[in-house]
């Protein structure tokens, strides 16, 4: 019987290995429980259709769940993933980070306005110094840090390690992640400037969240989010060594409960998040920011905007989304009252080809659902 090739922390983002690993994390990785209330699920009722999506192993799906007026229409796994698996949400996992911080700026827990370092002191001396909190929730800090997720080497590798995503090298000392943050001197622009996309941005906040509230940020998550949604499962986050949360990329969940996350927000937040949150997502950001900023070249002609770790793509019918590398997806559209949850293992990590074929994707579901219901 020929082996099965073997997923390790030195290989597992990488194709073919991707493909077991991004539904076995916690297997990998160090990891936080987020836990659902079982008494409270969600249910989702079924009224499935053939929806023609064509090859969907051209992006790697691994699950998908279609949501339409509430209803479950269409729900398919591959690679060895089920309903049941939780998968990776990689930089949707900001998405989610998004939401909560709504939860707590409406509780007087979070200020967006207030200044970083106020309630982190131990990044006085960095180039955080003067950032607000919305100014990370907008990724618009001036910090300079290259999100080049082909790197081998350079400040995002010694990120990976101290999250604790890469293996250490040989005589390697252990780092963690708050740790890290002192290492980001050096400023790129003025704070509020252009859409900056930076990774360790989200995990400072979640660092923010912890401090402000006093309580560990699985436990806000669970508690304010994932058990008064109805989540079907428990979900969890990946931690460094000394439990510090990847809230940049490392929450892991069904695809159901994704498309319930999606389900949620298209509702108005249901009186978990708040509406006036949800409404500021959709008409705050600042398009001139992205235009200035390094992602136009994967939405080309598309006016865009970035706010509180959602991705808008503007116009009458705007549709929101969370993105993550390697084909993770939230697609949220109000006017068609349609919900895709996509988790995939690409090859790439960003793949301009596959991120337009995403798109194309929820153009032909909509098509299709507004001419057949």
């Amino acid at each position: 019987m020929k082996a099965e090739p073997q997923a390790t922390l030195a290989n597992w983002r990488v194709a073919p290995f991707n493909r077991w690993a991004f539904h076995h994390v916690r297997e990998l990785i160090p990891s936080a429980d987020i836990p659902n209330d079982r008494r409270k699920v969600w249910e989702l009722a079924r009224e499935p259709l053939a929806i023609p999506l064509g090859d969907l192993e051209e992006t790697g799906t691994d699950g998908i769940v279609i949501l339409h007026r509430g209803r479950l229409v269409y729900e398919r796994y591959a690679h060895g993933m089920s309903g049941d698996s939780p998968h990776i949400l990689m930089s949707v996992s900001k998405s989610m980070l998004g939401l909560l911080a709504g939860i707590l700026a409406s509780r007087n827990v979070l200020d967006p306005g207030r200044r970083v370092t106020d309630i982190v002191p131990e990044l006085k001396a960095t180039a955080y110094e003067g950032a607000t909190v919305r100014q990370l929730l907008d990724m618009r800090a001036g910090i300079s840090f290259d999100e080049d997720y082909l790197a081998t080497s350079g400040p995002i590798v010694e990120y990976r390690k101290a999250t604790g995503w890469n293996p250490l090298g040989p005589g390697e000392i252990a780092s963690d992640l708050r740790s890290y943050f002192s290492t980001l001197k050096i400023p790129d622009g003025k704070h509020g400037g252009r859409f900056h996309y930076v990774s360790p941005n989200t995990d400072l906040l979640g660092w923010v969240i912890e401090r402000a509230s006093g309580s560990r940020y699985a436990d806000l998550m669970s508690e304010l989010l994932w058990q008064p949604m109805g989540a079907e499962r428990s979900a969890y986050i990946t931690v460094d060594r000394l439990g510090a949360p990847r809230c940049a990329g490392g929450m892991c969940m069904t695809t159901r409960d994704l498309a319930r996350v999606g389900q949620l927000v298209l509702e108005g937040g249901k009186g978990i998040v708040p509406s006036d949150w949800i409404e500021d997502v959709f008409e705050k950001g600042d398009a001139s920011a992205w235009d200035a900023g390094p992602f136009v070249e994967y939405f080309p002609g598309m006016p865009m905007h970035y706010r509180s770790k959602w991705y808008v793509a503007r116009g009458a019918e705007p549709l929101l989304f969370g993105l993550g590398i390697h084909g993770q997806n939230l697609f949220i559209d109000r006017a068609a009252q349609l919900v895709v949850a996509k988790f995939s293992s690409q090859a790439a990590p960003m793949d301009g080809p596959r991120i337009a074929l995403a798109m194309k994707m929820v153009s032909t579901i909509r098509d299709f659902l507004g001419k057949n219901r």
